[in-house]
């Protein structure tokens, strides 16, 4: 387009010039020869034929020169003008081109980092959502452990705490660091021995803290490069098992206690009437005495059996349908003999229409039998004994309250414990094995019965137990075998 412009130009120009110069040379000429055909001289003529003839020349060499000026202007405008702006605007075109191709390009690589930044955020919002899920059960799981957590960076600061933790080690100021929370439990322990010395192996601890025992374990945080970041100590609360612990050496030593005294007895007197000879009277004291400790020996083999059988669950319950104020004026019968010696004025009433009960007969008349027996053991001569048998709710019910010697109120929370006594002098003279209370309260659970016991020192006892009724009773069966038959496997026992 540019070279059109300049060609124009040129053109334009040479005819203007052409045109100017003709003329002008016409214009000349007319106007001589004008003159010429005035004046009518032949020397003025030929003159002015000759200057005719001159400027014709001068015209020719002035359209010459005019076209060697055009064709150099030409050139000049070609080489001065046109040609820079045709490199400019070839360098425009190719500088368009090669930005449109960038645009192109760039749009492209534009498209695909979009594409790639959203692909980054929709996995980056993936992973958000999944540790924030991870957090929230983390944060879940810590709330409702047990165990306590705490955890600790290098400098003792904490950085985690579960409510557990703050409870077992009573911590109050949350800006408390390590050092100071287990100074407030008289432990002496260094952090930089746990978290720097590979062969310090003492990363456990047992403390008592008021009437809890707890089990302090310690573990070493790492970080990226593992190297120690600090320390997370958990803490156990082991207060069940020490007590559980407790009661199997204190059952251990017990049974120890209760099976030597007998046997050194029997050994005693066995000895004495193997080594001398005694007249008939004092043998038969002397075995009336072995005999006696030989039948508390076996009632004491016999019930820790029975306890053993209730703990494996290797007694069936057979149970059956029986009306509860009969077994009880039976068992009144059977202790007749006891009640008589020491004079008791005993009263067994049947307060409502009761209605059969359905369990394990045998166990619920040793039930009745053992609770009667200490009524009688521990009511001194004269006093009472009242037996109520009742209907309340679903539950049939008998109540005993006798005006004995009663049992302090800081006993009654252990009275079911095994081997526990209140008197252990006096029980072990009435023949007690101080298992009685332990065996009943296992088989009225097994019979879904409950046992209750209330007593003021001094002023006497009530005791009352309640079973279940047959149509009470047969309900829960069926829930118990519904229950099994959805998931659980069914009590053959039942």
């Amino acid at each position: 387009m540019i070279k059109n412009i300049q060609l124009k130009i040129v053109l334009i120009f040479f005819i203007l010039g052409i045109v100017i110069i003709t003329g002008l040379g016409l214009f000349f000429s007319g106007c001589l020869e004008s003159i010429n055909g005035i004046i009518n001289e032949p020397e003025l003529t030929d003159i002015i034929m000759h200057e005719i003839s001159n400027i014709k020349t001068i015209l020719l060499i002035s359209l010459l020169a005019f076209g060697v000026i055009s064709i150099l202007v030409g050139i000049f405008l070609s080489r001065t003008v046109v040609k820079p702006i045709n490199k400019l605007i070839k360098n425009a075109e190719k500088l368009t081109l090669t930005e449109g191709k960038n645009k192109i390009k760039s749009k492209n690589e534009i498209d695909e980092l979009a594409d790639t930044f959203e692909e980054m955020t929709t996995k980056l919002k993936e992973n958000l959502t999944e540790m924030s899920r991870q957090k929230k059960q983390i944060e879940t799981i810590l709330l409702h452990m047990t165990d306590g957590v705490i955890a600790f960076n290098k400098e003792g600061k904490v950085i985690l705490v579960n409510p557990a933790a703050t409870r077992a080690l009573a911590i109050i100021d949350e800006d408390a660091t390590f050092e100071e929370i287990f100074k407030n439990i008289n432990i002496d322990i260094n952090m930089e021995k746990i978290m720097y010395l590979e062969d310090w192996t003492s990363t456990e601890e047992k403390v008592k803290v008021k009437d809890r025992y707890l089990n302090l374990s310690f573990e070493i945080l790492k970080d990226e490069k593992d190297l120690p970041a600090g320390i997370m100590a958990v803490i156990q609360d082991i207060t069940e098992h020490v007590k559980l612990d407790n009661m199997r050496k204190e059952f251990v030593a017990d049974v120890s206690h209760e099976l030597k005294t007998p046997i050194t007895s029997i050994m005693g007197y066995a000895d004495t009437l193997l080594e001398t000879d005694h007249d008939k009277e004092i043998e038969t004291k002397f075995l009336g005495v072995i005999s006696s400790e030989a039948k508390r020996m076996a009632k004491l083999v016999t019930d820790l059996l029975s306890l053993s059988r209730f703990d494996s669950n290797k007694i069936a319950v057979e149970k059956e349908e029986f009306d509860l104020g009969e077994l009880a004026k039976k068992c009144q019968e059977k202790l007749q003999i006891e009640i008589d010696k020491k004079k008791l004025q005993v009263h067994c009433l049947v307060t409502a229409n009761v209605p059969p009960v359905y369990a394990e007969k045998d166990g619920i008349e040793r039930v009745i039998i053992n609770i009667l027996s200490n009524s009688i053991k521990y009511t001194n001569e004269n006093g009472k004994i009242n037996i109520y048998v009742g209907f309340v709710y679903n539950d049939a019910y008998i109540k005993f309250i006798d005006t004995g010697i009663g049992i302090p109120e800081e006993d009654l929370a252990r009275i079911f414990d095994r081997f526990y006594r209140v008197d252990k002098a006096r029980t072990r003279e009435s023949g007690g094995t101080g298992l009685g209370l332990s065996i009943a309260k296992e088989i009225l659970d097994r019979n879904n019965g409950t046992i209750d016991i209330k007593s003021k020192l001094g002023e006497g006892t009530e005791v009352v137990i309640r079973i279940p009724t047959k149509t009470n009773n047969k309900f829960i069966l069926r829930e118990e075998e519904k229950i099994n038959a959805d998931g659980g496997e069914k009590d053959t026992d039942r």
